[in-house]
């Protein structure tokens, strides 16, 4: 990509910029433009600039300050359809990307990610940054945070590419199963159709990271297991990556228990969001519990993702901004 022009001026008491980019790649630009230049218009309607798309070159007119943000933006957006960090070119990446160049931080470096069979998972926000780092450095690390800031993805993405290098040779992945009372003996059909249905953002994140027949033939071989909570008691867990997701629902015996199942080399990441416990009767949440304990003991990393790591829709981290202030 090459800025072949800039060209300042004063316009009343705002300085005012044009600046012509140039992209190499023409398919690339296209998804960049979106459909009917949608992306484009969004980052107009943000920034208040002025995008014109002609062949493989944008023109972009502005207040000099928004002008660079916008430049910022289109760029970042280019190089990251480009390295195809697994972001489709849609709202919620253009999104992303305005919400970064909006807080004027700097991007993760390009090592924050994870490389999985399908595409490379990438650090989106410096939050998700420290937590790569933790989940690279620590034999049992807790990822809270609410809704839509990674730390379900960003573990599993970890534990694909343990798997791919053959550093583990299973993933295990549980959760609480609390809207069933954990009684999963009365849910119909065998364990796997038992609690599908409550790990669905763990399967949605392995098939998104993996070819489907490869998540099927290793959830028939035991690569890739799905365990209950309630399961988990008297096993020894070794060569594994272990993910607890929805862990804020665990009470502090149960946290207990699995956090004691970990044997030789093996990883385990528990994730949950403190705000949401569903737990009955004012029961103590394990997941609170275990991170007030464990506090600066070794070998363990605890990380707390905000509104500011989330990568959904824009309007998410609004949303949750505004729960947090009250």
């Amino acid at each position: 990509m090459v800025l072949l022009h800039d060209r300042g001026g004063l316009l009343k008491t705002a300085k005012t910029n044009s600046i012509r980019m140039e992209f190499e790649d023409n398919s690339t630009l296209a998804l960049l433009t979106g459909e009917h230049n949608q992306n484009l218009a969004q980052i107009e309607a943000v920034l208040d600039v002025s995008l014109d798309s002609f062949g493989n070159s944008i023109t972009v007119s502005g207040t000099t300050a928004m002008t660079r943000k916008a430049q910022r933006a289109l760029e970042d957006l280019y190089r990251r359809i480009a390295a195809d960090e697994g972001a489709s070119a849609g709202t919620a990446l253009v999104d992303d990307v305005l919400r970064w160049v909006e807080s004027d931080e700097k991007r993760p470096a390009s090592g924050d990610s994870f490389d999985t069979w399908k595409k490379k998972i990438a650090a989106k926000t410096p939050g998700q940054k420290d937590y790569c780092v933790l989940l690279r450095g620590r034999e049992v690390v807790f990822g809270l945070g609410p809704a839509g800031t990674g730390k379900t993805y960003m573990a599993v993405a970890k534990a694909v590419e343990s798997l791919k290098k053959r550093e583990i040779e299973r993933i295990v992945l549980s959760r609480p199963a609390v809207e069933a009372g954990e009684r999963l003996g009365f849910l119909p059909g065998d364990m796997k159709e038992k609690v599908d249905p409550y790990l669905r953002p763990l399967y949605d994140a392995l098939y998104d990271m993996m070819p489907s027949d490869k998540v099927d033939r290793m959830l028939a071989s035991g690569e890739i297991e799905i365990a209950p909570l309630a399961f988990m008691r008297g096993r020894t867990l070794s060569d594994s990556y272990v993910i607890i997701d929805e862990a804020q629902n665990t009470t502090p015996v149960q946290m207990k228990m699995v956090l004691t199942r970990l044997g030789q080399n093996s990883r385990m990441v528990i994730t949950g969001d403190l705000s949401q416990i569903d737990l009955p009767d004012n029961q103590p949440s394990g997941l609170a519990d275990a991170v007030e304990r464990l506090q600066g003991v070794e070998g363990i990393g605890i990380i707390h993702l905000s509104g500011k790591d989330v990568v959904r829709h824009a309007v998410v981290a609004r949303i949750l901004q505004a729960y947090e202030n009250t």
